[in-house]
């Protein structure tokens, strides 16, 4: 028959002991996944090797988000980053406003210039009144006013300008 494990009892606390009257697992004697063998089977531990995926336990499937496909003439979802709309808008000029917190001199800066490139953590403008090129954080920005439409969609097929697309974190 079934027998039951100390791992398995539950014990609650109650509101006049310390903590919330919700119900919560306490861990007891032993670790809460310990693999028990079956009959017949001789318990064998597994060795895994420093930064080798973990092994997926039989019977367990492992499921990927599943992205659908991109509308043509639209960027996909997993480019859709700002950095790659403002490649597409290489060339136009745009007010850049920008947060930096804590800061009691200027807690909120606006930029005004050419976009000349843009990455994953930054932007690069150019302020031709001046001469002078910016480098601002992906951090500090807000939002980016343009004084004509922005590109947004590709030709079908054809992109301009790589893209980036990043692998997940």
């Amino acid at each position: 028959m079934f027998q039951q494990q100390p791992w398995m009892q539950q014990q609650y606390l109650t509101p006049t002991q310390q903590g919330p009257a919700l119900p919560y697992q306490i861990p007891t004697e032993q670790p809460f996944m310990q693999q028990q063998p079956f009959f017949g089977q001789q318990q064998v531990p597994q060795q895994f090797l420093p930064g080798a995926p973990m092994p997926t336990p039989p019977g367990f499937a492992q499921q990927f988000p599943m992205t659908p496909p991109p509308e043509p003439g639209m960027l996909p979802l997993e480019q859709s980053y700002i950095e790659n709309i403002l490649r597409l808008n290489r060339g136009k000029v745009g007010t850049f406003y920008m947060t930096y917190e804590n800061n009691v001199e200027w807690n909120a800066k606006i930029f005004r210039g050419i976009v000349e490139e843009a990455g994953r953590d930054h932007i690069i403008i150019s302020d031709p009144q001046n001469g002078k090129y910016y480098l601002l954080l992906m951090l500090n920005l807000d939002y980016v006013v343009f004084d004509e439409p922005i590109e947004y969609e590709y030709p079908f097929g054809a992109a301009p300008a790589p893209m980036a697309t990043y692998s997940p974190r």
